[in-house]
């Protein structure tokens, strides 16, 4: 019987990285690694989100943020370019 080793953000969690084994469990710890910062800077944009939108509750800020996040080279582009923002095909 093989053994294989699988990695997931602790930010995640073991629960949640085993309901969603397709995007939360990776086969190298740089691939955990990498989730991990995308959530670390999800986490600071939620604060700030929050801090700077009026009305904006926690649940919104979250999600917004997280999209943000996994977005953050499109949007580090868009910087320049803000047009890129919606011509790309962005998952639902």
């Amino acid at each position: 019987m093989a053994v294989q080793a699988l990695y997931y953000s602790e930010r995640d969690g073991l629960e949640m990285a085993l309901k969603h084994p397709d995007t939360l469990l990776f086969s190298s710890k740089a691939e955990a690694d990498a989730r991990d910062k995308v959530l670390e800077l999800a986490e600071e944009i939620t604060q700030f989100l929050q801090a700077r939108v009026e009305g904006m509750d926690e649940n919104l800020a979250e999600k917004a943020a997280l999209a943000i996040a996994e977005e953050k080279e499109l949007f580090g582009k868009a910087l320049k370019k803000p047009s890129l923002l919606n011509q790309s095909t962005l998952p639902d």
